[in-house]
C-alpha cells in the first residue's frame, strides 16, 4: 500500500468518528458558516507580479517535521504582508500534523482567500471547510472519480466555497468537467511516491483549456522556479515548504516575489 493509499484508508476512519462526533446540523451553527467566501482564482490572477498560494504545515511525509511550533495565525498575517493571493492550510492531523482549529485561527487574522488542503473524499469535509472558515478546498483527482469529483464539486459550489482540482497524471484530465472547473493544481509531486519533477506542472498545463487557471504545486525553491513558470505561462503555485522551512515564512515568501520581479 502506497502512501497515498495509506492516508485516504485513514481518512475514512476519521471522517466516520468526525460525524459521530459533530454532526452536520451541528456545523451549520458555526458563526463563520454563513459568512460570504472570497475568490480564490480572482485573488490569483489579478497578483501584480505572481499568485502564489502560501500554505502553512508543520510537518510532512515526504520532508518530515518543517516547524512543529509553528504559529498559524502569525504566519498568516507575515505571508498576508509579504503579498500573498491566498493561504492553504494543512488540515489533516495523522500525517500532516494541522487541524481544522488551525484554519479557524488563520481566518481570524486575515481577509486573504484560505484554501483547506486535506484529503476530501466525503461532502462532510466541505461542510467542515465552510464551518471553519475556508474560501475553497482542494479536491485531489487521484483519489477520485468522475462522479465522485463531481459530487464534492457540487457541494461546494452550494456553500459558495471555490474548488482547487489537483491532477497529477495526464489521464486524470479526463474525469475533469472544465466548463465548470476552472482552477486546476498540478502537483509536481507524485503523491504516491513522493517524488518531484518541476516541470511536470508545464507539461500537463499545455494539455488543458486556456481558460483554465492553472496553479503549480510543489517543487518551488527560489525566484528561478517561478521565473520558469512564468515564462511556460503559468502565473499561480502553492508554495509549502520553502516557506516554512525557513527562519521567517513571510520573509521568504517576500523574497520569492521580490526576486520574481526583477
Amino acid at each position: 500500500m502506497n502512501i497515498l493509499d495509506r492516508i485516504v484508508e485513514e481518512k475514512r476512519s476519521e471522517i466516520s468518528r468526525r460525524k459521530r462526533d459533530v454532526p452536520s446540523s451541528r456545523l451549520q451553527d458555526s458563526p463563520l458558516y454563513g459568512r460570504s467566501t472570497s475568490d480564490l482564482r480572482s485573488s490569483l490572477v489579478t497578483a501584480p507580479v505572481f499568485g502564489i498560494i502560501a500554505e502553512i504545515k508543520r510537518s510532512s511525509p515526504s520532508a518530515g517535521e518543517l516547524r512543529t511550533d509553528a504559529d498559524p495565525a502569525g504566519i498568516a498575517e507575515a505571508y498576508t504582508a509579504a503579498g500573498a493571493a491566498g493561504i492553504s492550510v494543512l488540515t489533516d492531523a495523522t500525517f500532516f500534523r494541522g487541524s481544522l482549529s488551525d484554519l479557524t485561527e488563520v481566518r481570524a487574522r486575515t481577509a486573504l482567500p484560505l484554501l483547506r488542503k486535506d484529503f476530501l473524499i466525503d461532502p462532510y469535509q466541505v461542510a467542515e471547510a465552510k464551518a471553519a472558515g475556508a474560501d475553497a478546498v482542494l479536491l485531489i483527482a487521484a483519489i477520485l472519480d468522475r462522479g465522485h469529483l463531481a459530487e464534492l464539486f457540487a457541494s461546494a459550489f452550494e456553500l459558495g466555497l471555490q474548488c482547487l482540482v489537483e491532477l497529477y497524471e495526464e489521464k486524470e484530465i479526463d474525469i475533469l468537467d472544465t466548463d465548470r472547473m476552472k482552477l486546476i493544481g498540478v502537483n509536481n509531486r507524485d503523491l504516491r511516491t513522493f517524488t518531484i519533477r518541476k516541470d511536470h506542472a508545464i507539461r500537463v498545463s499545455r494539455l488543458l483549456p486556456p481558460d483554465v487557471t492553472v496553479v503549480s504545486e510543489s517543487g518551488v525553491a527560489g525566484p528561478a522556479d517561478l521565473l520558469r513558470l512564468r515564462d511556460a505561462g503559468i502565473r499561480s503555485a502553492l508554495i509549502g515548504e520553502y516557506c516554512m522551512k525557513a527562519d521567517s515564512p513571510g520573509g521568504a515568501l517576500r523574497e520569492l516575489l521580490e526576486g520574481a520581479a526583477q
